[in-house]
């Protein structure tokens, strides 16, 4: 980790390997609040809990949820070390999200940049502003580092 990252993402990517020492896939978020404080962290806990929806993104944003007691996260901005899936994006769009910053693109599996480009699709209601490569560098060799381990 360089330390020249984004303090907010610099916190997703320790989510992210705190997520690896667990084996999931090494993938962090954080929700910033109105107020410029970290409001919830997460990492993916798909195989922990047994959950295919256990993405870091979902438990960031329902735990900020909780803590706003409000289904709408409106003036909020979620930091996530790898461009979300369709289903976390769609979730993104539902909680008002402000802005997304994201580290590494995900040609295979992302809902903004590639995929479904959710954001774009006429029934999406809300486009949060995006900022794409946060962080990229770190988050990128944390996956191919965890993807590698699995393949020795």
């Amino acid at each position: 980790m360089t330390g020249h990252t984004n303090p907010f993402m610099q916190l997703a990517l320790e989510q992210a390997q705190k997520a690896a020492s667990a084996d999931e896939v090494p993938v962090g978020a954080v929700v910033v609040g109105p107020d410029g404080k970290t409001l919830a962290s997460a990492h993916n806990l798909v195989e922990t809990n047994r959950d295919p929806t256990a993405h870091a993104e979902i438990l960031a944003l329902r735990s900020a949820c909780e803590i706003l007691k409000n289904p709408r996260l409106v003036d909020c901005d979620l930091y996530v070390t790898l461009e979300p899936c369709a289903m976390c994006a769609q979730a993104i769009a539902f909680a008002r999200i402000r802005r997304l910053y994201f580290g590494a693109s995900d040609p295979k599996g992302g809902g903004v940049e590639h995929g479904g480009r959710i954001f774009n699709q006429p029934t999406c209601h809300h486009k949060p502003e995006l900022y794409g490569g946060i962080g990229e560098a770190e988050s990128a060799l944390l996956l191919k580092n965890f993807f590698q381990s699995l393949r020795n």
